[in-house]
């Protein structure tokens, strides 16, 4: 009943949600320690609002006292909200034990994505600070992994974490994901298999999140003004290099396959012809509408406050050194944005071929 009544609120009446955030994204630190191929920030791509969203702004890491003032406003007016620390690289934040340990005192979740070449090091005091869910980045078999990420043992060293955590009595519940790209297609289902007997809560697999610059400038044309458009990770990717045929092979063999874990493919493409065209024609739109706008609000390092997450547009809806998150939830930038994009049918141009629209 409540599900429907977020949708009956989100579809007539945008401009002001009458329920809290599901999600807050913390942009807990602006550095990484990989050099992904895939990621506008591995590849020092700096025109892209990924780049900007990500590593755009000073402090490098988000003050202690920040994060606490976000807590205490989480827990005083969203107390079921989660805490996702997401960007950049969470396991370099400097006050990561800290200000996990502060909001475990104030009952909140906490979540972390990370690339696992730290995890081992930190392993202990993630359970101790009681992290419930770990997400971990990894790209494919060790050859592939290491090859896209830049550094020759970075599998085995999140492979080390993982294996620690799962022998420890407490731990958080782990998954890991997998972008697809031209490097690891053909090498999804060994990778699958290589976990097979983990402990795990699910492996899925992620289609290219990008924008080429003609989808950009055409999004651009007419709100470009208000919500500027970037080309995002496509510096390195080459479509035509994504061998099609492959992939769509292997994804019928997954889906055949029993694991003990959840497998998944976002987004869930049936058909040779739904996958050419998520990858030829990307100003076709894929999937129905903008979730994420209605469920997080990401968190900068400097306090300023974004739509979603990193990948949406650079605008600043409020900043929490200024605004507290109920004013910011509903400031007057967000609401006119969440408005604008349903009365253009749930998603903007530049929306065609970001995660947010692929689930609910």
């Amino acid at each position: 009943m409540l599900d429907k009544l977020k949708h009956l609120n989100q579809n007539y009446f945008p401009q002001k949600l009458f329920y809290g955030p599901k999600w807050l994204v913390l942009g807990v630190n602006n550095t990484c320690n990989l050099h992904c191929k895939m990621c506008d920030v591995g590849v020092d791509y700096k025109d892209s609002n990924f780049y900007q969203n990500l590593v755009g702004t000073t402090p490098l890491h988000m003050p202690l006292e920040l994060f606490k003032k976000i807590a205490d406003q989480a827990s005083l007016y969203y107390p079921t909200t989660k805490l996702g620390y997401a960007f950049t690289e969470p396991l370099v934040y400097s006050h990561l034990y800290e200000s996990l340990k502060y909001a475990s005192s104030k009952n909140l979740f906490t979540s972390i994505t990370t690339n696992g070449l730290s995890l081992r090091k930190w392993a202990d005091k993630l359970i101790d600070a009681d992290l419930k869910e770990l997400y971990i980045s990894l790209d494919g078999p060790a050859d592939i992994h290491n090859e896209i990420r830049g550094y020759n043992k970075s599998f085995e060293k999140a492979v080390e974490g993982i294996d620690y955590l799962l022998s420890q009595p407490k731990h958080p519940k782990i998954s890991i994901f997998c972008v697809i790209t031209q490097w690891n297609i053909g090498r999804l289902k060994e990778f699958l298999d290589y976990f097979k007997d983990y402990s795990i809560e699910q492996i899925g697999f992620m289609h290219t999140n990008y924008t080429p610059d003609n989808v950009a400038e055409n999004h651009n044309i007419r709100f470009g003004m208000e919500y500027h458009a970037t080309a995002s990770n496509m510096k390195d990717i080459n479509l035509d290099a994504y061998n099609l045929k492959v992939l769509f092979s292997e994804i019928e063999e997954i889906q055949k396959t029993n694991y003990k874990f959840n497998v998944s493919f976002s987004p869930e493409i049936n058909n040779y012809k739904q996958l050419h065209s998520f990858y030829h024609e990307p100003e076709k739109l894929y999937g129905k509408k903008c979730y994420d706008i209605f469920n997080a609000i990401m968190i900068k390092s400097n306090g300023d406050v974004i739509p979603a997450h990193g990948r949406c547009y650079n605008i600043n809806i409020g900043n929490v050194y200024k605004n507290d998150l109920k004013e910011i939830w509903n400031s007057n930038v967000i609401s006119k944005f969440r408005k604008d994009v349903t009365q253009e049918g749930g998603l903007l141009p530049a929306c065609s071929r970001c995660c947010s629209a692929f689930s609910d």
